[in-house]
C-alpha cells in the first residue's frame, strides 16, 4: 500500500514545485533564475503563504498554494485562497489531488477561516467535478479577473 505524506514546502523544494508546475499549463511564461529565487524567498519568508506538497512513497506528486488572508469582516475571521493546484500527469485520477485539497481545507478550518476560494482556468467538467467532490460549490459567487494591459 502506498504511503501518502502531505507537508508544507521547505526552502529546498523549489525544484520540486517547478517540476510539478510544468504539468499545470500547456504554456507558461518562463521566469529567470533571479526572479524565481526572489519570489521563492518571499514565499518562504511569508507565513501567510503555504505551498503544500503531497508525496507518495516519498515521490512528490501534487502541490497547491494556500494563502491565508486576515480579514476585518465576518467577525474578523480570515479567509483562504487556494492557487496553483497541480498533480503530475502520470499521477492523476488516483485521488491524490483530492487528498491534498481536503488536507489544505482542514488546515484552513483549523485557522478559523470562514471560507476558502479558488478559481480555475480550466473549462473541463471533470475539473469542476474534482473541486465539487472536495466540497467547493459552483455558482455561489461570480469570479472576476483583470490582467495588466
Amino acid at each position: 500500500m502506498a504511503h501518502l505524506h502531505i507537508r508544507t514546502a521547505d526552502p529546498s523544494d523549489l525544484p520540486i514545485l517547478l517540476s510539478l508546475y510544468a504539468d499545470m499549463h500547456d504554456y507558461d511564461e518562463q521566469a529567470g533564475e533571479e526572479e524565481l529565487s526572489y519570489a521563492w524567498k518571499e514565499i518562504m519568508d511569508n507565513p501567510a503563504l503555504m505551498p503544500f506538497i503531497l508525496e507518495v512513497d516519498f515521490v512528490p506528486v501534487s502541490t497547491c498554494m494556500f494563502i491565508y488572508v486576515p480579514n476585518l469582516s465576518r467577525g474578523a475571521r480570515p479567509f483562504g485562497i487556494i492557487e496553483n493546484v497541480v498533480t503530475g500527469k502520470q499521477f492523476r485520477n488516483k485521488g491524490y489531488g483530492t487528498a491534498l485539497i481536503c488536507h489544505v481545507l482542514d488546515c484552513a478550518w483549523k485557522k478559523n477561516c470562514y471560507k476558502v476560494m479558488l478559481l480555475s482556468g480550466r473549462k473541463s467538467e471533470a475539473v469542476f467535478r474534482f473541486y465539487e467532490q472536495a466540497g467547493f460549490l459552483r455558482g455561489e459567487k461570480e469570479g472576476f479577473i483583470v490582467y495588466p494591459p
